[in-house]
């Protein structure tokens, strides 16, 4: 088990690593985490909802993922309140004490019979903590740190960000506020994120395995420009101005407070002359060449959010301008209609009706079943997106993603508008989905992951070049290709500064080569 002495030491990166490591090694593992709160997350082969950190592991590994390597996600919708899914499905919403109170006592069973099933299925386990073991408020009734270590008997390995300052404080002090019992199933520290001189380290590193008595396993480089995918949105805090330097097209993506899957844009901020910046103030906004409105776990309330700020009148006045789109993605595309219903409280404690932004003629209304679902097709013949390429050959694009929302959304006018894709959810029939204005300007849909579509996201980023009469660029580079690289180039770096042979003795394995 890897725990961490915080939240973001690298618990889900190293895990993710570790995952392909023994991989490469010849072995079959899977990721694990009992309990994950985030708004990112990810749609199983069977059209289940798991963490998205799982989803990026389990690919690591090579296997499909499923719910029982995160059979409870947490996913937050307003202060203290938050929608719980177990096994990839909603079970209820709940403030923090009643699932505290009520939830959490009857978790085990949940938690440990899908544990149980992977170990029966493959070689190792790898299990992911949650912020601190050290964490006393929640300790008694802990169900994804030392409780969880206990009930699974698993050694742990501690991990902690020399980064932020203080590295020796965190480990002893984490150490110092566990029990006796729990201290025992430490069996190594790693330390994340270190630059400089490894020799001006060493005497700390001395006196920390003196002091405790527990090896430290290895001092892991801070790795620049990491591109597998977050689970958490503070990482978005270190991307409000995008890249170093300046590229060709200007990128802004409205970052709301309930922001989710807001990972759908990594792959353009990949591409060459493309900088995706995060914005929250319409001072922030200036002028890009096209405004992504991310999904939301809080439609109505990131609305909200949005005409508070002043960032409603920013993006109106900036999509006016020529050669500039405004993209809708899950929440964001139903935003971008004229009105949101939620008669069952889904999205709130309460029944709410909001005014939309109005570019498109949709109404959403939230329903109580949630859609979670993978969908793949091609772009519609009559389209209005701005694409780069002949219209015969744009019309057959391919395009890949998947679904998570709980909104239906109907459009009222389909003169006003054309559609944007022809789909179909496994074993079904196609159907069209998203809608945009006939001049291409605005346009929005529920497929998260579109822009992973190579052909696509660089055919529609070269309609934005266009525009800006700059000369269109050929593909770049795979989005699936290098999400593989990127595995192996973490695990590289991490067996390169990591002592695997005493990994696997701590995993009670035979290491497969000598050190």
């Amino acid at each position: 088990m890897l725990q961490g002495t915080a939240s973001d030491v690298g618990k889900s990166v190293i895990t993710t690593a570790l995952c392909r490591i023994f991989k490469q090694d010849g072995f079959r593992p899977a990721p694990f985490k009992s309990q994950n709160m985030a708004l990112n997350s990810y749609v199983t082969e069977d059209g289940k909802e798991i963490g998205r950190a799982q989803g990026a592991q389990a690919e690591a590994c090579g296997i499909e993922a499923t719910t029982d390597m995160n059979p409870i996600l947490i996913k937050p919708v307003r202060d203290m309140h938050s929608q719980i899914v177990v096994h990839g499905v909603p079970f209820a919403q709940m403030s923090a004490s009643d699932y505290r109170q009520h939830f959490l006592p009857e978790a085990k069973k949940t938690v440990m019979d899908a544990l149980n099933r992977l170990r029966e299925t493959y070689d190792m386990v790898l299990m992911e903590g949650a912020g601190s073991p050290a964490e006393i408020n929640l300790k008694d009734r802990d169900i994804v740190n030392m409780n969880l270590a206990g009930w699974a008997d698993a050694p742990v390995i501690l991990i902690s960000d020399i980064d932020r300052g203080g590295v020796f404080a965190s480990i002893v002090g984490t150490l110092e506020l566990l029990e006796p019992h729990e201290v025992q199933r430490v069996k190594g520290f790693i330390i994340n994120k270190f630059r400089g001189d490894l020799s001006l380290l060493q005497p700390g590193l001395d006196w920390l395995e003196e002091r405790t008595g527990i090896p430290v396993l290895g001092v892991l480089p801070y790795i620049r420009d990491i591109q597998i995918e977050a689970e958490d949105s503070v990482v978005l805090d270190s991307m409000r101005h995008g890249k170093l330097g300046k590229q060709e097209l200007d990128l802004a993506v409205i970052r709301y407070p309930r922001i989710s899957n807001f990972t759908d844009f990594d792959s353009l901020s990949r591409e060459p002359d493309v900088n995706v910046r995060y914005v929250t103030s319409p001072e922030e906004l200036g002028q890009p060449d096209a405004i992504l409105l991310p999904g939301t776990k809080d439609t109505i309330g990131d609305l909200e959010f949005l005409r508070a700020s002043g960032l409603e009148q920013a993006i109106a006045s900036q999509t006016e301008r020529d050669h500039v789109q405004l993209v809708g993605i899950c929440g964001g595309y139903q935003m971008l209609g004229k009105h949101l219903k939620d008669p069952f409280a889904v999205e709130a404690n309460q029944v709410q009706e909001a005014r939309g932004l109005g570019w498109l003629p949709l109404s959403t209304t939230f329903l109580q079943h949630k859609q979670t679902v993978r969908a793949s097709g091609r772009v519609q013949q009559q389209h209005p997106i701005r694409l780069h390429g002949e219209r015969d050959s744009v019309e057959f694009m391919p395009v890949n993603g998947y679904e998570i929302h709980m909104g239906v959304t109907e459009c009222h006018d389909p003169k006003q508008v054309s559609g944007l894709f022809e789909i179909a959810h496994p074993g079904g029939q196609p159907f069209q989905e998203g809608w945009g204005t006939v001049d291409g300007k605005v346009w929005g849909t529920y497929l998260h992951g579109l822009f992973e579509s190579d052909q696509f996201r660089r055919s529609w980023l070269n309609g934005l070049r266009e525009k800006k009469g700059l000369v269109p660029l050929q593909e770049t580079y795979s989005a699936h290709e290098r999400k593989e690289m990127e595995f192996d180039r973490v695990a590289e770096s991490l067996r390169s500064a990591l002592d695997m042979k005493r990994v696997y003795e701590i995993m009670g394995v035979q290491a497969p080569y000598q050190p």
